[in-house]
């Protein structure tokens, strides 16, 4: 092909570049899709650690999730990080992955943590408020806060009116269910009133390893476009 590249020599250089970077390009296609190209947020990613959890920790889906999570990030964030929480009845803050360290930050950083309270119970509303403390109080900047928190079921009744009462916030929350759980609490979200914005989604994932990146980013970013128009008519957020 005259002044341009053969589809052989496309393919080849898409088949080249290292996977962070090829979900890169499928969060492109979805931020240009979705119209939210030119958009800058904080992105974190909230990780269940139950005991239901263990299996999945063990045969690298978390891993996973946290590599296709981090593609978002780098494509929405400024530095190109991802925070990170994880939880059960207690929870942890743990240091931001990055392009530069992603390679077995789930082993490094959590399983091998002994710091960290490994699969216990189910408790929400400890790490929901540390979320708010980080983006309101410690690093109250005004931006856009994507948050999306991995769940396995069980989650507690309680979440409802820190939802409710964070809804003045700068912060959007992408309730992901994974596994074969009902997600009671979960799936009343969309229902839920006394908001000022509509600030939750949720969709549920039988086996998040089988879902594809396009599918997976496609449906992550189905509700944040409506919440930033939402937000901004509001004043909750000053910038994008």
């Amino acid at each position: 092909m005259e002044g341009g590249k053969s589809e052989a020599a496309a393919a080849a250089e898409v088949t080249a570049l290292k996977p962070i970077d090829l979900r890169k390009k499928k969060v492109q296609f979805t931020l240009e899709k979705k119209k939210l190209t030119g958009v800058t947020a904080r992105v974190g990613i909230v990780l269940d650690i139950t005991g239901s959890m263990q299996p999945l920790y063990k045969n690298g889906t978390v891993q996973e999730v946290v590599e296709r999570i981090l593609a978002v990030a780098s494509k929405f964030d400024d530095n190109g990080s991802l925070d990170v929480w994880v939880y059960d009845t207690h929870f942890s803050r743990l240091p931001p992955v990055t392009e530069d360290d992603f390679g077995d930050y789930v082993q490094n950083n959590i399983l091998n943590n002994p710091a960290i309270h490994k699969f216990g119970r189910n408790n929400e509303p400890p790490v929901m408020e540390d979320v708010i403390r980080k983006y309101t109080v410690e690093e109250d900047e005004g931006t856009p806060v994507f948050l999306i928190f991995i769940n396995d079921g069980g989650v507690v009744k309680p979440i409802k009116k820190i939802i409710t009462a964070a809804s003045v916030q700068p912060i959007f929350w992408q309730f992901v269910g994974i596994g074969d759980s009902d997600f009671e609490v979960l799936k009343k979200l969309d229902t839920m009133e006394g908001r000022v914005v509509d600030n939750a989604n949720f969709f549920h994932l039988d086996d998040i390893s089988a879902v594809s990146d396009e599918m997976l980013y496609d449906q992550l970013l189905n509700e944040f476009p409506s919440w930033l128009t939402a937000a901004k008519a509001k004043r909750i957020i000053r910038s994008v």
